[in-house]
């Protein structure tokens, strides 16, 4: 049975980062390239960043009822396809999903064992700090960021796990560790225990 994991945080809190690592270090993990209607930036690449569609596009597949979550964001679409669910089905995988706290909030009621953890950043001045390194916001941008993220921090009591991005590897440990207790808590018991329970039997 496939799980899906959802992992929400500010912009700027590492998560994307996190992931990169979570989908390297956990075999069998399916990541969700989201859609968006935003533009483009620095390096990313269409179909592994994001998929980057027209907006006439994504408003089409709203009315067709094809994404799991959707939500707009700084006047951008961003949303999750149901096919993702399919795919890992059929690969036996389990999803891993980077969505804001809006979608979510949609994909919570609509999957409601999924797992979820929201990243925070160990300060709102570490906050700033890093969103200011990458280099690739203006000052009015990076104010209505800081202020979006005030608001998404006090959402983190709707999610399973809290994670503060100290320390890249001991975040990276600790978020594996989530993934992979969660296989071991939902794994079926008679697919585990049973055949040890059967050596038993006289």
């Amino acid at each position: 049975m496939t799980t899906v994991f959802i992992i929400s945080a500010p912009s700027g809190s590492g998560k994307s980062t996190l992931v990169s690592r979570l989908l390297a270090g956990v075999p069998r993990l399916l990541f969700s390239v989201s859609y968006t209607t935003r533009a483009v930036r620095g390096h990313e690449v269409d179909g592994q960043s994001y998929r980057f569609v027209r907006r006439e596009d994504f408003e089409r597949m709203i009315a067709g009822d094809e994404f799991l979550e959707w939500a707009q964001v700084f006047g951008n679409y961003y949303g999750t396809h149901r096919g993702i669910l399919e795919q890992a089905q059929a690969t036996g995988c389990d999803v891993v999903l980077d969505i804001d706290v809006q979608g979510a909030g949609q994909l919570k009621k609509r999957i409601p064992d999924a797992v979820t953890v929201f990243i925070l950043p160990p300060s709102r001045q570490v906050l700033e700090e890093r969103l200011r390194a990458r280099g690739e916001d203006p000052d009015e941008v990076i104010e209505r960021r800081l202020r979006e993220a005030a608001g998404e921090i006090r959402k983190y009591k709707d999610y399973d796990y809290v994670l503060i991005n100290r320390d890249l590897a001991e975040s990276d440990a600790v978020l594996s560790a989530i993934v992979r207790g969660e296989r071991v808590r939902r794994t079926r018991i008679e697919d585990q225990i049973g055949p040890v329970l059967e050596t038993f039997r006289v």
